[in-house]
């Protein structure tokens, strides 16, 4: 297996194989040749599972006040390699776009398979509803403050889970597992630029929800 290469705090160290690159509290470590199990995100069964959580989406967004035209799925069930990060439009039932999203690593060097968490310092990530709050500039440039709506997520402020995007996630899906976080749902740039104006435009919050 070849060595994995993972991201740590404004410089680049080489040792034994392995880069490391941190900051503003996220850590990324990306496995070079981890095979992922290729299927299509939009067969049926799949579209049934947008389709159910898109509905009940909908149905809190109108008893929360969020916006009722769109929000966003993040099914982790799905292999990191593969898209899982879906704009969702509510009134067609539809998907507008998808994208590549991490998964927390747990503080692990390397998390297989998936672990989920909720304390400060876990490095995980919180599955939930999320309120996506204003944008800042940070050490990766625009993010998006994230708000846990539920129990199982309602330290990710407190965590600085955040929405934002790396150079480390893909454009495209790949057959390999993309770069780990420590817990923010993290995007490519340009998937982050799609997103930008659904959020800042948006007269009312936008749901993210992350689901299995």
């Amino acid at each position: 297996m070849k060595k994995a290469w993972v991201l740590i705090p404004m410089l680049m160290i080489l040792i034994a194989g392995l880069a490391i690159k941190k900051a503003n509290g996220s850590l990324f470590k990306t496995a070079a040749s981890r095979n992922v199990l290729t299927a299509s995100p939009f067969d049926q069964a799949h579209r049934n599972k947008l389709s159910q959580k898109g509905q009940a989406a909908l149905a809190f967004a109108k008893s929360h006040a969020f916006n009722t035209s769109y929000c966003f799925l993040i099914d982790m069930s799905l292999p990191s390699g593969q898209d899982r990060f879906f704009v969702y439009l509510m009134n067609t039932d539809s998907i507008r776009a998808a994208g590549l999203v991490t998964h927390g690593r747990c503080n692990e060097e390397w998390l297989e398979g998936r672990k989920y968490g909720n304390t400060v310092g876990c490095g995980c990530t919180s599955l939930g509803k999320y309120r996506i709050g204003n944008s800042y500039t940070g050490r990766f440039g625009k993010a998006f403050k994230l708000y846990g709506l539920e129990k199982t997520n309602d330290k990710a402020f407190d965590r600085y889970v955040v929405l934002h995007a790396h150079e480390c996630v893909p454009s495209r899906e790949t057959k390999e597992e993309i770069c780990q976080s420590d817990g923010c749902p993290t995007v490519a740039p340009d998937f982050l630029k799609r997103l930008d104006p659904l959020i800042r435009q948006s007269d009312r919050p936008v749901l993210l929800w992350i689901f299995e």
